[in-house]
């Protein structure tokens, strides 16, 4: 057991208070605060049926059906492929029957799940919170502990409202000095994890500090914990502070009144102490961080929009020459090519990542005026977005500059409900991976920020967003 008088880091304090019991052999009973379900927990549901269990905690619980809907619709039944369908129209019928909360299609809070957390005020500091998803990682940006479960493990935590799991390690990475003009949460998160690498994280959770952090919006800081998950970390976490508060506030499930006095001590408190340890700790300069562009079939290739596709011969050793050839001859890349000269033949905006207010509001800025070159769908992450979005006027500048308009969900994010690119089409996405075959079979994928998008979108090719003086 820690010391409790012993400097915690904010990790410590969350998780050493949701202990249930620990193990001779190293894991931990974890008690969990909220349980996040989409559509494609309808087989833990079976599970629990199967073994004759109730939930322990359905009030604990959220719903909403987002990887199997397609984005141009709100009916149902204009779902195609029928186990699509069952796990879109099963969630409601699986909430109703155990009393979860489920914000169903047609439902203006419908949304993806890791938009709708946080938009609903069910995501808060210093709590636990699990999804069967591996993007839980978002909801760190809260304060709380917050990572993803597999899909016996959301049975258990329905059947429990708990879940075991082995304590991981800290990792504190710094931001120190000012964000340039232009530069967001995605382009920071590409940056991490172009230095640190894929696996840089594995076995740690991240907290995000210093003030190039601070400097970011709720919008932007949810986008960088998403992506903790792309750097190796089981979790990541950013300390709430003002900005954190002001975000919650009035929103339909945040405490109120004499609740939300007593929860603001309580989230005030949870900062990691001066003196706090961390494992290791990783340290980036603001003012250095450029709009990055990815360039092969892992987040961790990824290069400032003013750089060149490296050359394989240059990596350090044979395994990352092998890995990089074969990730420029799928991406059909040319090592020497100017980042700028790669054209793109199709634009995505939205995902978990980045589909909120704030993205929307930057692509917009991009596209008025302008005129799309190339296909480019606008997705945002939640009704209610999309209505924020329409009441301030972004979807007709969208429109007018030949913008595709879509209704809320995880879309062509992993195409999970058809939205897909073509073979060998490439992609200039705002999601979070850029795997092989993510968006459809032989789709190149480069990941970008939202106005990164949108000005490849009107250019044709990967342009530098701050020459465009948005």
């Amino acid at each position: 057991m820690a010391d409790a008088a012993k400097p915690a880091t904010l990790f410590e304090k969350i998780w050493r208070r949701h202990v249930v019991v620990d193990r001779p052999d190293g894991y931990t009973l974890l008690y969990i605060d909220r349980h996040l379900i989409h559509d494609g927990s309808y087989f833990a549901f079976q599970r629990l049926k199967n073994r004759g269990l109730k939930m322990r905690r359905p009030d604990l619980s959220f719903g909403t059906p987002d990887h199997y809907m397609p984005t141009n619709t709100r009916n149902k039944e204009d779902v195609t492929n029928p186990d699509s369908k069952r796990m879109v129209t099963g969630l409601a019928i699986n909430g109703a029957e155990h009393g979860v909360t489920v914000f169903d299609i047609g439902d203006r809070r419908n949304g993806i799940v890791h938009v709708v957390g946080p938009e609903q005020g069910i995501t808060l500091p210093g709590i636990t919170l699990v999804c069967g998803d591996s993007h839980t990682s978002t909801h760190g940006a809260m304060g709380c502990l917050a990572f993803g479960i597999g899909s016996s493990e959301v049975t258990h935590v329905m059947a429990t409202q708990s879940l075991w799991q082995k304590k991981p390690k800290t990792m504190r990475i710094d931001i120190d000095g000012a964000l340039g003009f232009g530069i967001t949460g995605k382009d920071v998160i590409l940056a991490i994890i172009a230095k640190i690498g894929t696996a840089g994280g594995t076995g740690h959770v991240f907290e995000f500090a210093g003030s190039g952090i601070r400097q970011l919006s709720m919008e932007g800081r949810l986008t960088l914990c998403n992506m903790s998950i792309e750097g190796g970390g089981r979790a990541g976490m950013i300390a709430p502070d003002d900005k954190t508060f002001a975000y919650i506030a009035g929103k339909p499930y945040a405490p109120k009144g004499a609740a939300w006095d007593k929860a603001l001590v309580e989230w005030k408190a949870l900062p990691s102490d001066a003196g706090a340890s961390f494992d290791s700790d990783v340290r980036l300069s603001g003012p250095d961080i450029a709009p990055m562009v990815t360039f092969g079939t892992s987040p961790e290739d990824a290069v400032p929009i003013t750089d060149r596709v490296p050359d394989p011969s240059t990596a350090k050793d044979a395994t990352k020459r092998e890995g990089l050839t074969r990730a420029l001859a799928y991406m059909g890349l040319t090592p020497g090519t100017a980042i700028t000269d790669i054209k793109i033949d199709r634009v995505f905006i939205g995902s978990c990542t980045n589909s909120r207010i704030e993205d929307i509001r930057a692509a917009a800025a991009v596209a008025k005026g302008r005129k799309a070159v190339v296909p480019s769908w606008i997705v945002p992450g939640s009704g209610i977005i999309k209505e924020q979005a329409e009441a301030e006027g972004l979807d007709k500048v969208f429109k007018e500059a030949g913008f595709e308009w879509r209704e809320a969900g995880c879309s062509m994010c992993l195409g999970t409900n058809g939205e897909i690119g073509h073979p060998q089409e490439r992609i200039a996405s705002t999601s979070n991976r850029n795997f092989v075959g993510r968006q459809g079979k032989g789709v190149r994928t480069h990941l970008v920020s939202p106005a990164m998008a949108a000005a490849a979108a009107v250019s044709g090719h990967f342009t530098d967003v701050r020459r465009m003086k948005v």
